[in-house]
Parts: C-alpha cells; structure tokens; sequence
C-alpha cells in the first residue's frame, strides 16, 4: 500500500463506495423477506407489494451506480500508480551502477516492468475496494444469521475448517514453484527477445532452424512447467472453490428444521436461505483475492528489489579531474579479468591504453564510468571514489564514446543533442560539423530531422559513430574516454575528426583506446595491457625501445599500413597504365577516321 501514497484519497473513495454497493445488494433481500411476510399474514396487497418492490429497486439501482462509481476511482488510482511505479523503476536503472542492470536478463527486466508491475493492477483496482465490500457482506449476512437464530449462524460455519484446510495446501504448493515459475517465464522472455533481436544474423546465416528450435523450446518448456504446476493444485483448489462460499449446505437444513419445529417463522427461514445465498458470491471473491495475496506479495518483494539497486545521492566537492586507479582488479562472475592495476591519469594529460584483444582495456574505461564496480582496489576523480558519487554527477563529468554506439528512435537532431539537452540548434550543427557528420546529414532526406530508426538503424557503423562523437563533443565533459572512437570511420575524415578531438581534449583528463597505434604515437603517457596487467608504461620512443610487445605491435602495425599503401600505389599505377592504353587506342582511332575519311 505505500506504492499507493499518491492515490490514497481515491483508494479510500473506493473502498466506501465498494462497501456501500454490496451492502445495498442486501437490501432487496430484506424486501422480499417483507413481502412474504405479508402474505403469511393475509396482509397482502398492491400496494403494499409495490412499495416494497420500489424500495428494492432503488437498492439494487444505488449498488450498480456505487459499484461504477468505486470501480472508476479504482482504476484511475491503479493504473496512476503503475505509471509512478514503472517511472520510479525506470529512474532506479538510470542511476544504478550499469552491472547491476546488466546482470540482469532482457527477459526478467522486461518481466518485472511489463507483466509483474501489470500484475499489481488486480488487487489494487479490484482486491482493495471490492475486497473491502466483499468482506463487510458475509459478516453482515452472519450477523443477520445470528439475529434470525444463533444455530443458523453455527450451520452457515459448518464448510469453512475444510475449506481452509485445502486453500492451505493449494498455497503452499504454490509457494514452493513461484520461484521456478520466475525463472521459467524470464528464460521465455530472453529467448523470445533474442530471437526477435538477432532475426538479421539467424537469417544471414541460415540459422533459422536451430534458432527457431530453440526459441519454441523455450516456450514449450515453460508450457510444460505451468501446466505441470497447475495440475497439482488442481484438486485442493478445486475442492476449496467448492466447498467455502457453500454456506447453504449448512443454513438450508437447519432452517427447515427450525422452521417446522416453530422456532422460527417461515419468512424467517426464507430470509436465512436467501441471506445464506447472498455470501455466495462474495465467499467466492475473497477465495480468489486470497489466492492471488501470495502472488502479489512475492511481486511486491521483487519490486522491492529493484527499487532498492544502490545508490549515493549526495554529490562531492573535487578539486580537479585527475583520475587514478589504485590496485583495481575485477572480475566478470568468476574470472578475474584486471589484475592490481595502478594508473594515473592527470588533468590536461593524454593517455593511451594499447595491447592484445582481451587484454582489459575496455574493462578500464567502463569501470571508470562506473558502467560496473570494481571488485577490488579503488578508482578517484579529484581524489574522491566514484562510488561515493551520485551516478547523476559522475556521467555529467564523464563522456565515453564506445566503439558499438546506440542511437534512440528519434531525430538525428535529438540523439545529437542528447550531449546537452539545452544546447541550441547551432551548437548542435557546430558540435555535428566537427564530428564531420554534416556532410552526410544533409544528404537524407530531412537532413536533421531524419529519424534515426531503431537503435541507429538506418546508419551505418560509421555514421553512428559520428554521431557519438558529436554528442561527446556538445557534452564538453572534463573527462573522455574513447574506446576505439573512430573504428567504424573511413580515413578521409579520420584525421578530421582526430583533430577536432584533440582541439576539445585541450586541458580535459583523455584516456584513448586504440589498436591504431599511429593515432596515437604522440600520447603522453602509453600503456600497455596484457591478460589484466600493465607491462608497460610510457611515451612512444621509450615503449619501442624497451618493450617488446609495444614494438612488435608497432611494426605489424606499420607493416600493415606500409602494405596498404603499397597496395594502394599499385592501384594508382595501374589506372596510370590503363590511362595511357586507353590514350593510345583513342590516338590510333583518330588517325584511322582520318586515313578513312581522305580515302572516301
């Protein structure tokens, strides 16, 4: 009920108006009670009859208006709260550390704040109010029971102790699947997602039988599974359904027994059967709101869950933007992937993170973003643990730009813009000329305003890359990390857009992962990872002399580059040579159209 705060006065609301419904469904009763009464007693007449039936009729209009009435302040109040609920999670997941979202399955994120959320719908539209109503008839009827005779109320009892007993077990079988049935439905979940997410590779590949298979696998087994569950509650809660709302099992005996012994009259004993009817319906709705109590309350705690993901939200006072890395190690579950790494990286410096795939260096720059926590050791900016920052504070002083960038279902304008969102349109075209993405732009058919389609969709990998780098640059962060920025990005605006980078680096922390050593021979400071350790540090010169690794990557990568251009000359020097043939032929030509024409 404290997701319900906001919405507590329309909740209350309904309640009354739910209580003042089934209480009026009980008055037709006492109606017809009366009019039998009149003709036992020979009293009976229209008007008497017609009287009595007016009054049933406004009761029975009164609990329709009142039932409407709580059931759209009902809903109004729910779905209000499932909107605050999906928005608050939401919020959580932004300013969680990003492994604590990443840990967690498509499939059960997607459960949590699709299904499980929509599953707290029922009891608050419904088992709040017309639960509140429901409770206030039986006993209403019972003490009406009571009234009439005490031993007509024991009787109405007479089904409850067995009704409890199987509603107990139906529960407890319950509970002890609940977690299996999470599970189950979340692996659905992901293999669905998956299969939706990777149909272009299932089909570039001819995959589309073994995906397929597995994909129907999944939801076959999680099939298999609830109905396997469904089935051994069926019998107890079955038998529960049955046996608790059927108080007339008990009431209608004894009141015919009273009745022909005189100790009640008739009318009294038709009221009692009626009354005994009356909790039918009601019994039968607190049975199932009670069933679903158990589902509603393994829900709130995995909400709970989520709502709770850590967080610091005072910010701190740095002084400036150095960062360092102090015996940091991590692991990914079980593998230990950075060893004791030591590293400074001072403001206005320019360091280089260098190595074999593998080796760390994206793990670096995500755990200085606090994409995940370090499992040991410690990283500072200004002498301050990240983790002792708000996530807000830490992602405005950080950009990082990654090699596989997501652009969001809107215009190339806004995904740009996502950099500062109160930048005005020239800072944005500004930001999106030095990021070399204007000339591109232009060229779509709404030039800015060119939906970007989903995740990026309609660009390739380079102009998305761009982009990123665009929205870094309109960011103006005082720390950059850049993880293979310009990977995707053809050589003839590569060097633009290294020198736009380094003209916004000026006086910022800048950390650059590159496996193009060239771009970045002129670093401050390189250093060379290897299996989750440093094995060198240092500028250009020094590295080539006195590390190995550092200059066998040098001269492959150089040898590489060598043989591109080579290549590339060879390209140049046959199109020369084609030239110079197709001059020649045309030459020939022409002396022969002249030979022809002073022949003819």
């Amino acid at each position: 009920m404290s997701y319900a705060e906001e919405s507590k006065s329309k909740l209350i609301l309904s309640v009354i108006l739910s209580v003042i419904s089934i209480t009026a469904g009980l008055i037709p009763y006492y109606c017809f009670y009366r009019i039998i009464s009149l003709f036992f007693m020979g009293a009976a007449d229209g008007k008497g009859i017609i009287f009595w039936s007016l009054w049933a009729l406004a009761a029975y209009a009164g609990k329709v208006v009142c039932f409407g009435l709580s059931t759209i302040a009902s809903h109004y109040a729910a779905y209000h709260i499932l909107e605050g609920l999906r928005n608050r999670v939401a919020e959580r997941f932004y300013h969680a550390p990003l492994g604590e979202v990443t840990r967690r399955s498509i499939g059960e994120i997607k459960s949590v704040m699709v299904d499980k959320i929509e599953g707290i719908e029922p009891p608050l539209a419904h088992m709040v109010p017309e639960g509140s109503g429901h409770i206030v008839l039986p006993v209403v009827s019972m003490l009406a029971l009571a009234a009439i005779d005490g031993r007509i109320f024991l009787a109405s009892l007479i089904t409850f102790p067995l009704s409890f007993l199987c509603m107990g077990m139906t529960i407890q079988i319950s509970g002890k699947n609940y977690d299996k049935y999470n599970a189950s439905n979340a692996q659905m979940n992901s293999n669905i997602v998956e299969y939706v997410e990777g149909i272009e590779v299932i089909k570039a590949f001819g995959r589309a039988g073994v995906s397929y298979e597995k994909y129907a696998s999944a939801i076959q087994n999680y099939k298999t599974f609830v109905v396997k569950w469904m089935s051994s509650t069926w019998v107890p809660m079955k038998l529960a359904f049955a046996l608790f709302p059927s108080t007339l099992l008990g009431v209608l005996p004894v009141s015919l027994w009273l009745g022909a012994n005189g100790a009640i009259t008739a009318a009294e004993a038709a009221l009692a059967v009626m009354l005994a009817m009356s909790m039918v319906g009601s019994l039968a709705k607190l049975e199932v709101f009670a069933n679903e109590i158990n589902k509603v309350q393994m829900t709130v705690e995995e909400l709970q869950e989520y709502l709770e993901m850590p967080e610091k939200h005072d910010p701190v006072k740095l002084e400036n933007y150095d960062v360092e890395l102090n015996q940091v190690s991590f692991s990914y579950e079980e593998d230990e992937v950075l060893h004791g790494i030591d590293l400074k990286l001072p403001q206005g410096s320019f360091t280089a993170l260098v190595g074999p795939s593998g080796g760390g260096k994206s793990t670096v720059a995500r755990l200085i973003s606090r994409f995940y926590d370090v499992t040991g050791g410690s990283i500072t900016i200004g002498g301050k643990d990240i983790r002792q920052m708000p996530l807000k504070q830490l992602s405005d002083i950080i950009s990082f730009v990654a090699q596989d960038n997501f652009l969001f279902r809107c215009s190339l304008k806004d995904n740009i813009r996502m950099g500062d969102p109160a930048a005005r349109d020239e800072e944005v075209y500004a930001a999106a000329k030095a990021a070399q993405c204007d000339e591109f732009i232009q060229k779509l058919p709404e030039g800015y305003d060119t939906p970007a389609g989903e995740a990026g969709s309609r660009l390739s990998g380079g102009e998305k890359q761009r982009i990123a780098i665009a929205r870094m640059m309109l960011k103006d962060a005082p720390v950059i990390l850049l993880d293979e920025a310009t990977a995707f990005t053809d050589p003839e605006n590569e060097d633009k857009i290294q020198q736009s980078i380094w003209e916004l680096a000026k006086g910022k922390t800048l950390l650059v992962i590159a496996h193009r050593l060239s771009t970045i021979k002129n670093a401050d400071n390189i250093v060379v990872l290897r299996e989750g350790s440093i094995v060198a540090q240092g500028k250009q010169e020094e590295l080539l002399q006195n590390c190995p690794l550092y200059r066998n990557m040098w001269e492959a990568h150089i040898g590489a580059k060598n043989r591109g251009v080579k290549a590339v000359q060879e390209v140049e020097d046959s199109q020369r040579a084609v030239d110079r043939q197709k001059t020649e032929v045309q030459g020939d030509v022409a002396d022969f159209r002249k030979e022809a024409e002073s022949y003819v």
